[in-house]
């Protein structure tokens, strides 16, 4: 259950299996919450004894044991200002980040944490974690959820890792069920309580506060292109509008509502205009000609019949892969040739583009 520095694994793989967890509960008329927890500087944090310790239980010799002893020693770090450069300080603890064994070793080092989620799910990208628990009572999955957040913040702590309570929060799902009027609060192991919120993926899964907060995000870096639009040759605006808008708008197409989706939309073509100078009369197929990229749509459908090949592949994790079937062909056709997919759900997020596509 870990999607971070593993290939074939990202955040729509993560996204998938954990919306569809959630949309399955609902889809039973079940209660869904989650707690999602945020640890202080957790690559920081990294205790070189505790992780010896961890690759020993793996099995490894007591020669890559001394490597890894002598990789983690005598390491130090320094700023560089202006020219400046400050006294070296001895680094005691964490994992050089920007390095190539850096990730696997925190992957090493928090994996085993998956074992202390009991009877909730868990799903981790990197140390970001999602704990998660669904169920006909709501009473019933608060505690359940509340039993397994205590086992995992004594993980946590076995580990040396720190919990921001600042900014581990938690949510009811509740897209199908009426909101209760009151809620227990889930609470850390030293008495705070967690505060329930919509983050941008709100409690009834519309995508309406994560769509809003990204067309905020993009209309003020347009904004800001348009002020100093002078200052920039054509080829530079295609490059900034490449590197700082289209990596921000999100893979939502079918699953968040057109009248949503639109509103990106609106603010793609206003990043097309800024690199055409094309005026606000232009239509739309002719922004995307004169710059030779597809619609915001088209982007989007390309993305998950990417995703859908690598799934009959075997490209992704296997957790995509098991929640879609190759139906048989029930008579022998010219159709035959083509491959049709049978969802598992019917609320899971592939079934809009499943009744127009075939794979060939």
């Amino acid at each position: 259950m870990q999607s971070g520095f593993r290939a074939g694994h990202g955040c729509t793989s993560a996204m998938l299996k954990i919306l569809n967890d959630i949309l399955t509960a609902i889809d039973k008329k079940q209660y869904c919450a989650a707690v999602f927890i945020d640890l202080a500087k957790a690559f920081d944090f990294v205790n070189h004894h505790i992780l010896i310790g961890r690759l020993d239980s793996l099995g490894f010799s007591n020669d890559c044991l001394a490597w890894f002893i002598n990789y983690f020693s005598d390491r130090v770090q320094c700023v560089k200002s202006e020219g400046l450069l400050s006294g070296p300080l001895a680094v005691s603890m964490g994992v050089p980040q920007g390095s190539i064994l850096g990730p696997t070793l925190f992957s090493v080092y928090i994996n085993d944490v998956a074992i202390a989620a009991g009877e909730s799910l868990i799903h981790l990208d990197a140390d970001d974690t999602i704990l998660y628990t669904s169920g006909p009572s709501l009473d019933t999955v608060l505690t359940t959820l509340q039993a397994s957040f205590n086992s995992m913040q004594l993980s946590f702590r076995g580990l040396q890792l720190l919990l921001n309570t600042s900014k581990t929060k938690c949510m009811l799902f509740n897209r199908s069920q009426p909101a209760p009027a009151h809620l227990s609060n889930i609470t850390t192991l030293d008495g705070s309580d967690l505060e329930y919120v919509d983050l941008w993926l709100d409690c009834k899964l519309s995508f309406q506060t994560h769509i809003k907060h990204l067309q905020s995000k993009v209309t003020f870096r347009i904004s800001f292109l348009f002020r100093n639009k002078a200052s920039f040759t054509h080829a530079a605006k295609h490059t900034l509008v490449k590197l700082t808008i289209l990596p921000i708008l999100p893979i939502l197409d079918k699953i968040a509502s057109n009248t949503l989706l639109n509103k990106l939309v609106a603010v793609y073509h206003s990043a097309i205009r800024f690199v055409t100078k094309a005026p606000y009369s232009t239509h739309y197929c002719d922004l995307y000609a004169l710059v030779g990229r597809p619609s915001l749509h088209t982007r989007h459908k390309t993305h998950w019949l990417q995703v859908i090949y690598k799934t009959l592949l075997g490209k992704v994790p296997p957790y995509p892969s098991s929640l879609v079937t190759i139906a048989a062909p029930t008579c022998s056709t010219h159709s035959s040739r083509y491959i049709s997919l049978v969802p598992q759900n019917e609320f899971f997020l592939w079934p809009p583009l499943l009744p127009v596509l075939c794979c060939q």
